[in-house]
């Protein structure tokens, strides 16, 4: 679907997101797993890995050395200290349930040596301010989930602007720099007007989100005033209820691809679904797999937006550190980064 109309909910997911708070949550996992596979049990070629867009950037380069006769080109590198591919850690906090469970995700990251971004609906539960502070002081991120979480954020323009307006005082307040949209529901246009850094309510491919699709994009990239760091890693919920999933498999499958093309592996999972043992343990298994494999440049999305823009800032002129630059060239008339 493309067109003005891309961004708007269709009349029965409307009706939907309006019942939704009166709907107990057992019903609404149920409808969800039989209603919410757009797959039912047929392969798609661009999910769970969309590579045509990494595929079409690299053939641009091996374009550009074939028509210009150049065995070789210099490229930005695309993560810092020559690492081959991003790593980022992200939570949205649905309830005052989840917001129990964050010092045990929490814990649990620390062991391994991983930062992550807690992201809280701001008037859906009382705050936890003693655990905001607490995670701030050690390393952790806080970001903004939006304000009430009940699916009409986006129902009109002047109810999105009266929103953000709530939403831009207090991120201010809390020191939150990044966003992500309740249910991933997302107009690029109306968004402008939050006062953020960077944004995570995008991904590359994701048929099972209400909007469904993907931007394609495996790295960071700009979306107007601020960068937009899509996940490109199935949600952790997506993962166990809806496909039934018992190991990491999917996660470190598409890490493998984001490896290869010096993408950026961003996670979003819910301490919500973290409580269920077995969503834990998958997730636990996943951190595991990889504090051993390394390669990887860890960061808080705040640090890698911020990276992103610096890098963006950088030219193929300026005299920096030769670690900043790489050369990509052709062999057998292949391109090799």
């Amino acid at each position: 679907q493309f067109g003005a109309d891309h961004w708007e909910l269709g009349f029965s997911k409307r009706l939907y997101y309006l019942l939704k708070p009166l709907l107990p949550r057992s019903l609404t996992r149920i409808l969800r797993r039989h209603y919410g596979n757009p797959l039912d049990g047929k392969l798609n070629a661009n999910w769970p890995v969309d590579s045509r867009y990494a595929l079409f950037q690299q053939e641009v380069m091996r374009q550009l050395l074939i028509i210009t006769g150049k065995p070789s080109i210099r490229y930005k590198k695309f993560w810092p200290e020559g690492h081959q591919f991003g790593f980022v850690l992200t939570h949205d906090i649905e309830t005052a349930a989840g917001q129990a469970f964050v010092r045990e995700v929490a814990d649990i990251e620390e062991k391994f040596g991983f930062r992550s971004s807690f992201n809280f609906v701001l008037e859906r539960y009382a705050l936890d301010f003693e655990l905001i502070e607490d995670l701030k002081k050690r390393g952790f991120e806080i970001g903004c989930h939006g304000l009430k979480h009940d699916g009409k954020l986006y129902n009109s323009k002047t109810e999105f602007a009266k929103r953000v307006a709530k939403i831009n005082a207090r991120i201010k307040e809390y020191g939150m720099v990044g966003f992500r949209s309740p249910l991933t529901h997302r107009n690029p246009e109306w968004m402008q007007i939050l006062d953020i850094e960077y944004d995570s309510s995008f991904f590359d491919t994701d048929p099972f989100e209400p909007i469904p699709g993907g931007a394609m994009s495996i790295w960071p990239y700009f979306l107007g005033r601020f960068v937009e760091l899509p996940y490109t890693l199935v949600q952790d919920y997506t993962l166990t209820a809806v496909l039934g999933e018992t190991t990491p498999r999917l996660w470190l499958d598409k890490v493998q691809f984001l490896k290869k093309y010096h993408g950026m592996a961003l996670l979003n999972t819910h301490p919500d679904y973290l409580k269920e043992r077995t969503t834990l343990n998958i997730y636990t298994e996943f951190l595991q797999s990889m504090k051993n494999s390394g390669g990887y440049w860890h960061a808080l999305p705040r640090d890698a937006a911020r990276w992103w823009r610096k890098r963006a800032g950088i030219s193929s002129n300026d005299v920096m550190p030769a670690i900043d630059f790489g050369m990509a060239a052709l062999e057998g008339g292949e391109i090799i980064i």
